[in-house]
């Protein structure tokens, strides 16, 4: 054997991103259009609530590009047991492309179970909640809500269709939860720089991908506020275009090839408290934001700014307004080990967390941050009810 062929292979840098992405007012209407060149016998996936207002444009679309409309049921959480039932549909019915409309869960069990069928899927979110619309990967709860796993896929969805008078539609709070989401893409792009890291990509991060994840950051600090106020007036604006663009195309480029760290990984703790489960998964990323700024000593000035900013667009950045409370020792203590369990995406942090570190610093942000809000003059925190 050669000396050259004993050397390990030297670190790559690696980009991935969805084959094609459409952003605009009556998106939905041109689905068709975009659909046909990838098969001819999709399977549409969506709820009830979501199909009530998708249905009748939908259906037209995909009829004037002769498409069938074929549309399942999704039944509310990615679980591993909802991703073979869909597996099972695609075989059954002979399905060459699978479409997810509506939110974060629907979008993760239709990427995997295209995935596992072996055809190409395409993602229609209607709110801008979170970046799982372009990603390759899906994140799998138990049935029960709880975090269990990512699936990792060698490819990105082929169409991301985003209709942004769908999202300017739904609650404002939906919005608000995916600049949560996005908010924390530069936090964890920074970081996983930091520290030499690879990204969900499987290589260490290109200038492009922390480029992104730090140009979604700014857009949001100068659109987020003037965008939700537009939304909830069920307003399309400018700011209403570039946040849908931050939250979704930005975020889900800058955290697959930019890296996430402690925030998301906080994200997933907090799924093992029960108290947490009727939450976005935006506003408990808010919480793994704050934490992780903390961790990190990060400038007051930075920390009293992201309090003030999130606070403002409607986030939870107090343990009170997740469910949980500083004397919840056993429940915070658990979450902190979910959070740096091995291959969690807090070790892409610059420095080792561990459980003990985690723990205080989660319990150290709900003085912090209702002192901060305090002398801002901001609301003071509301105790979170869980919905179950």
């Amino acid at each position: 054997m050669s000396e050259s062929s004993q050397l390990p292979a030297a670190p790559i840098r690696t980009m991935i991103s969805p084959g094609r992405y459409v952003q605009g007012k009556g998106a939905i209407s041109r689905l068709g259009e975009f659909l046909a060149p990838l098969g001819s016998k999709p399977l549409l996936v969506a709820d009830d609530m979501v199909w009530g207002f998708v249905a009748h444009e939908v259906e037209v679309s995909l009829n004037a590009a002769n498409l069938p409309t074929n549309r399942v049921m999704f039944n509310g959480v990615p679980s591993a047991k909802e991703v073979d039932r869909l597996s099972g549909l695609i075989k059954e019915q002979g399905s060459d492309v699978i479409v997810a409309l509506g939110g974060g869960s629907t979008i993760d069990a239709v990427k995997a179970a295209g995935f596992a069928s072996g055809i190409r899927w395409v993602t229609v979110p209607t709110v801008a909640s979170t970046d799982a619309p372009t990603s390759a990967l899906s994140v799998i709860y138990t049935e029960d809500g709880v975090f269990e796993e990512y699936r990792f896929f060698p490819k990105n969805p082929d169409l991301v269709l985003v209709d942004t008078q769908l999202v300017a539609n739904a609650p404002a709070a939906f919005l608000a939860a995916g600049v949560g989401d996005a908010l924390a893409t530069w936090l964890e792009a920074r970081a996983t720089h930091q520290a030499f890291a690879s990204t969900m990509a499987g290589g260490l991060p290109t200038l492009t991908g922390t480029a992104l994840a730090k140009l979604s950051w700014e857009v949001l600090w100068e659109n987020a506020l003037p965008a939700l106020d537009a939304v909830r007036e069920n307003l399309v604006t400018p700011a209403v275009e570039r946040v849908v663009e931050a939250n979704t195309l930005l975020s889900g480029l800058g955290f697959e090839s930019g890296g996430l760290a402690a925030a998301h990984a906080i994200h997933n703790g907090l799924t093992a408290a029960a108290q947490t489960h009727g939450l976005a998964h935006g506003q408990k990323v808010n919480i793994g934001s704050l934490t992780q700024l903390v961790l990190e000593g990060a400038p007051s000035a930075e920390i009293r700014d992201f309090v003030e900013f999130t606070t403002r667009v409607g986030l939870p950045n107090t343990l009170t307004e997740v469910g949980l409370k500083v004397d919840d020792d056993e429940d915070l203590r658990r979450v902190a080990e979910a959070a740096t369990v091995p291959g969690e995406t807090i070790h892409n942090m610059p420095f080792d967390v561990p459980v003990g570190d985690l723990t205080s610093a989660l319990k150290s942000i709900e003085r912090l941050s209702r002192g901060i809000r305090e002398r801002a003059g901001l609301a003071e925190p509301q105790p979170y009810h869980a919905k179950h």
